[in-house]
């Protein structure tokens, strides 16, 4: 069997040009890598090498192999970056910050697929609004953060954001209005500032002011005053899917109104390997 270090030095060679050169690269003495391609020439018994001027030139049978042992180098050292990969991950860190229905929808099952495959690793779970989990995340204090957005844009401010899932508006109320002018008369429940602003430029967009009777970032207390008849509101699907009241209606906007989740992470790439292997089976479980 071939000398896998013999190899590396003949690719070496191929890939650099002269002994000298590959000595340099591999950070071996130019001895050294002449011993280990006169020991491959001896194993294959075949010349790999000719004098070419004042350095050396690879062989037919050179480049074959030399062609050859690049393949196998290369996927020797994937395999060792792999393997260290999971092995550091046997004892890993991940600090997640999401909001509320992606905390209970989305990164549940997640973590559940992390651990099976990786049991050692230990994740911690932040409740965020977006803008607190991306301070945190700018901050060093979380190392993912699932954010969203009610536009197509995301701000340039270091953080690298990718497109997680689109989570579509649901109208909920107690009748069969379908759309937001079948209650531009009605009472409106709304959410936190960021969402009542988004919601109220939707509203204005098509036709009508809303009245907002009550304010709630709650979405158990939002379903309750509607399930009472004290007014309507809207809410995202990942919300509707951690909890949603008998009684009361849902139906899917069809304006455009939704909004877009994104998982973000901080700093240069790549990512950490626990970072990496959260991230892909969050986008399993949004993907299912």
């Amino acid at each position: 069997m071939l000398d896998v270090v013999r190899l590396r030095v003949l690719s070496a060679v191929a890939t650099h040009g002269s002994v000298t050169a590959a000595a340099k690269a591999l950070h071996y003495s130019q001895p050294s890598v002449s011993h280990h391609l006169a020991r491959l020439e001896a194993e294959t018994g075949t010349q790999l090498i000719e004098r070419f001027g004042r350095g050396v030139r690879l062989t037919s049978e050179g480049r074959l192999l030399a062609s050859r042992a690049a393949e196998i180098v290369g996927r020797l050292d994937a395999a060792d970056a792999e393997l260290a990969a999971m092995v550091g991950l046997r004892a890993a860190r991940v600090r997640v910050a999401a909001f509320q229905s992606a905390l209970s929808v989305l990164v549940p099952p997640a973590v559940a697929a992390l651990r099976r495959q990786h049991p050692g690793v230990d994740v911690r779970l932040v409740d965020a609004h977006p803008t607190v989990a991306r301070e945190q995340l700018r901050a060093g204090e979380v190392d993912v953060a699932i954010v969203f957005r009610y536009d197509d844009t995301v701000p340039d401010d270091g953080i690298r954001y990718s497109h997680l899932v689109d989570d579509p508006m649901y109208l909920l109320s107690l009748d069969s209005g379908q759309t937001l002018t079948d209650h531009r008369d009605s009472d409106w429940i709304a959410g936190c500032e960021y969402c009542r602003d988004e919601f109220v430029q939707t509203c204005e967009a098509t036709g009508f002011t809303p009245h907002i009777a009550y304010t709630s970032d709650d979405i158990i207390v939002d379903q309750a005053l509607v399930a009472a008849g004290l007014g309507v509101t809207t809410m995202p699907g990942l919300a509707l899917r951690s909890y949603q009241a008998g009684g009361v209606r849902a139906s899917e906007l069809s304006s455009g109104f939704r909004r877009r989740v994104y998982v973000a992470t901080f700093g240069d790439p790549p990512d950490p390997p626990t970072t990496t292997a959260f991230v892909s089976a969050l986008r399993t479980v949004a993907d299912a």
